[in-house]
């Protein structure tokens, strides 16, 4: 359910049975650090061609954490070292080889934002606010895409640096309110409809996730960071909560939510609809060692929130280690990070899957 609004920028694969119809979706950065273990593709054939062979080698048994950590008063500590920190899996101690804070490592970005009709009034915001945060964030060798999501998932702009191409994307998005049933909204990869389990309608937001985790960013190295701009409501996913946590998990995906509901679309207008976007988005986003920013319908909280983001990618901290149990079973692997210090704040993610390269 994938869809494109520019021909020209298809890039975004669907299904595996339309893998051999479309071009490559992703490509590896020269970042040197590992990603935590790397996972086995889903689509061999879009990835192994640009990735040197020695990647898979180097990286297969080496687990990466990016993380952040906050003072009691929530403020960002950028100066901790090596022996600070402790890191156990599954309750396991582990012995930290590699410990660094990283300030300008390469970052690969996902803008996703929705554009299903309860965000009608607030989508001008949104775009306006995500205009000026790509500018500040986005440097030479960072790459960044933009998706929309409503009764579909439509890529607005492939990976690029270019921000102007970026800011033209996230400007073109518009609310889309179609019923499904294919006749709109919910067109193929230029092919025509594309066939779906029932009607599509609504907000197919976990969809979203797990097709952009899956098919866009889990074969890229290195920072990699979603960044949803949605109420949090949706109506219509295939995808459970459950299932997207994975996929973002098993890319290696931090994921932010900016929670901008347009109240009022729910309490009047003739629509009978309870809001309860906000619970599932903090279990999406905690897991995966993001975080929830609530800005309501406010300009200038949005604003901040995006000021927030920006600078807890650029005061991470990166500790990798060889695990203790060198199975690569596919299990999950829980993880705990601590630090020296009083009442400090870890930020990271719950844990990883222990996945093989093919």
């Amino acid at each position: 359910m994938l869809n494109s609004r520019r021909t020209l920028l298809l890039a975004l694969v669907l299904l595996p049975g339309l893998a051999a119809t479309l071009p490559p979706a992703a490509r590896a950065q020269t970042t040197p650090s590992a990603d935590a273990p790397p996972a086995a593709s889903e689509f061999p054939d879009q990835q192994v061609e640009d990735k040197p062979a020695t990647t898979l080698k180097v990286n297969v048994n080496l687990v990466s954490l990016y993380f952040t950590v906050r003072d009691k008063h929530n403020g960002l500590i950028p100066t901790l070292a090596k022996s600070d920190c402790s890191i156990f899996e599954d309750k396991q101690p582990q012995t930290i080889k590699n410990f660094s804070a990283e300030t300008d490592l390469p970052l690969t970005l996902g803008l996703l934002i929705d554009t299903s009709g309860s965000q009608q009034r607030v989508l001008p915001l949104e775009q306006q606010s995500a205009d000026s945060f790509i500018k500040d964030v986005i440097r030479k060798k960072d790459e960044a895409f933009v998706v929309s999501f409503d009764v579909g998932v439509n890529l607005e702009q492939d990976f690029t640096s270019n921000t102007s191409q970026l800011e033209r994307a996230i400007d073109h998005t518009e609310i889309n309110t179609a019923a499904g049933g294919g006749s709109m909204g919910v067109p193929g990869i230029g092919q025509g409809p594309v066939p779906t389990h029932g009607a599509p309608k609504g907000t197919v937001l976990y969809d979203a996730v797990a097709q952009v985790s899956n098919d866009k960013i889990r074969s890229e190295t290195g920072r990699k960071a979603l960044i949803l701009l949605t109420d949090g409501e949706d109506e219509g996913s295939v995808t459970k909560p459950s299932e997207a946590i994975e996929a973002a998990q098993k890319a290696n995906a931090i994921i932010y939510v900016i929670l901008i509901a347009d109240r009022p679309f729910y309490a009047g207008g003739g629509f009978n609809l309870g809001y309860t976007g906000d619970s599932q988005m903090q279990k999406l986003a905690s897991e995966t060692g993001g975080r929830v920013i609530n800005v309501g319908n406010n300009g200038k909280k949005l604003e901040d929130a995006f000021a927030q983001i920006e600078e807890e990618l650029r005061t991470q901290y990166l500790a990798s280690y060889t695990p203790t149990n060198t199975r690569l079973d596919g299990s999950y692997r829980k993880l705990d990070i601590s630090c020296k210090g009083d009442g400090l704040k870890i930020q990271a993610r719950k844990g990883y899957y222990a996945l093989g390269a093919e």
